[in-house]
């Protein structure tokens, strides 16, 4: 999972950011509420965070640049503690849900992790593609009930394939969801990664959900589909190297 959080001062907001990378959220951030757009139109996230104050305009501004330009990524709008009136126009601008500089860091995280489950349908924390389920917060695999056994580098590709499901992902976009452009080894390993994720799933009775699309990468479809999804919608390539990477990416 990505999220892009958009903050005046992100020192400000420090906490929430390493309790997210602490969740497997990889995290870039933009101070204003263009460079926010931007950001949004050009790479896939699954989240935005926006601060009630930006270098360029308030967050309620921003909430409604997104909706405006149709852009529909799950938005949490940050407002001050006693401010309903300002709670109520974000939701009504679009945001997705709000939160205030003093909700605890845990929850901002369960927060983010809910809008973006549903999103993608899932009222649960467990995403489920035929007989396999994977629980996004403990990690979990299982086949037809069964555990199976997954790397944490397996298990986050698992993950984003199923909460995309369909969408085809390039080799980039799942190496920088591994590795957020920190120390990245060559590409060629995530055909390792998934050569070994496709093996155990199907030893233990998943075969055949994770189908090559020949020079654009790699999507998860169900039993029933016959046929690699060749004209599925290519993924958003991520930002990690635009050079608003985020500066605390590796803390």
């Amino acid at each position: 999972m990505r999220a892009l959080i958009v903050e005046k001062d992100p020192l400000s907001v420090i906490g929430a950011i390493r309790a997210l990378q602490h969740a497997t959220i990889t995290v870039d951030t933009v101070k204003s509420g263009e460079d926010a757009v931007d950001m949004a139109r050009h790479y896939d996230y699954d989240a935005v965070v926006i601060g009630p104050s930006l270098s360029d305009m308030d967050g309620l501004e921003a909430v409604r640049r997104f909706r405006a330009r149709g852009l529909n990524i799950p938005i949490i709008a940050t407002t001050r503690n006693d401010d309903l009136a300002a709670r109520v126009q974000a939701l009504d601008l679009g945001a997705d849900d709000c939160i205030t500089r003093t909700t605890d860091k845990t929850e901002i995280v369960a927060r983010i992790r809910a809008v973006i489950r549903r999103s993608k349908g899932y009222a649960r924390s467990t995403l489920v593609s035929g007989n396999l389920s994977l629980d996004i917060q403990s990690k979990e695999v299982h086949v037809n009930g069964s555990y199976v056994n997954l790397t944490g580098k397996e298990s986050l590709i698992l993950e984003l394939l199923m909460l995309r499901k369909g969408v085809i992902q390039s080799k980039g976009a799942i190496l920088t969801h591994l590795y957020n452009g920190i120390d990245e080894p060559e590409m060629k390993i995530i055909d390792v990664f998934v050569c070994k994720l496709r093996r155990k799933l199907a030893e233990a009775g998943a075969a055949s959900l994770i189908a090559t699309v020949w020079g654009r990468g790699y999507v998860l479809r169900d039993h029933a589909d016959q046929q690699a999804p060749d004209d599925a919608k290519p993924a958003v390539q991520y930002g990690a190297r635009t050079g608003r990477q985020n500066a605390f990416a590796a803390a």
